[in-house]
């Protein structure tokens, strides 16, 4: 039996449902064997509205663990999550260039889920510089895309386009610009854009609030379906519906937040 083995450079989420987390539940749930970085620890305030509080792993215990996971075991994909200092964005940046790492999903997250600024807004000049340009393919939905391609903000179909077009002139081989339910459309819609051709992908509205680690989630999933070495376009569809059911499957976790089910895509499969 072949063992497919994904790799995640990210931040534990202590409520589970984002973050590594996230990501090594997608990752079973397609069929590869998951490996962690923790980049960052995120805890939340029950007492507090549930405030994030972010506390950073130190760079030699990042770099340890990224020793023990790609020299010691050896991954056939590997996805970013939290990176919440330049210098890890740089570490990590540095450590796909010295293993000559492919098959890269960069998910570049900027904002914990309700904030609308980034959390260090010197992070978006790193990645635009240093780590896009090495993506396989780049996750942004409408803030980070807006971050990324210096737009003031992205509304429209056309405007995502526009900003798909300036990450790719960054280096990344393909972006996929994700609106989701934010944009005026029939669908709930993303672009994907290969420096060719923009693909409209579309899927089902689906009216819920419970979309906690739905980011994470669908950068996992492309990120699993590459370790199996399927092409990228074919990963990114694979993606989009194992995402779409698990949020038509999302469900309240407590008064403040509701993560995706990373087991509805497997078990409508079975049905």
């Amino acid at each position: 039996m072949t063992i497919y083995k994904a790799l995640t450079i990210a931040g534990s989420d202590s409520s589970g449902g984002a973050g590594l987390q996230a990501d090594l539940k997608t990752f079973q749930e397609l069929g590869v064997y998951g490996m962690t970085a923790i980049t960052t620890i995120v805890a939340m305030d029950p007492h507090n509205n549930w405030f994030h509080q972010v506390f950073p792993v130190n760079l030699a215990t990042i770099e340890a663990q990224l020793e023990t996971i790609i020299v010691g075991v050896g991954v056939h994909a590997m996805k970013t999550g939290m990176l919440p200092t330049t210098d890890i964005i740089e570490l990590v940046a540095k450590t796909i260039e010295k293993h000559q790492l492919t098959n890269v999903v960069i998910d570049p997250v900027m904002v914990c889920k309700g904030a609308d600024e980034p959390l260090h807004p010197e992070n978006t000049v790193c990645y635009r510089e240093v780590l896009v340009p090495k993506a396989t393919v780049v996750t942004p939905n409408l803030f980070e895309a807006a971050q990324l391609s210096g737009l003031s903000r992205i509304q429209t179909v056309e405007d995502m386009k526009e900003a798909a077009g300036r990450i790719h002139e960054l280096g990344a081989k393909y972006v996929i610009v994700k609106g989701g339910r934010k944009i005026p459309h029939e669908k709930a819609v993303d672009i994907l854009y290969d420096g060719k051709t923009f693909e409209l992908l579309e899927s089902d509205r689906i009216e819920t609030t419970y979309t906690h680690g739905a980011g994470c989630t669908f950068s996992a999933a492309i990120t699993a379906e590459l370790a199996k070495g399927k092409p990228v376009k074919e990963a990114i569809a694979t993606a989009k519906a194992f995402i779409t059911e698990a949020i038509r499957h999302s469900f309240p976790l407590n008064k403040y937040v509701g993560p995706t089910n990373h087991a509805a895509y497997r078990l409508s499969t079975q049905q």
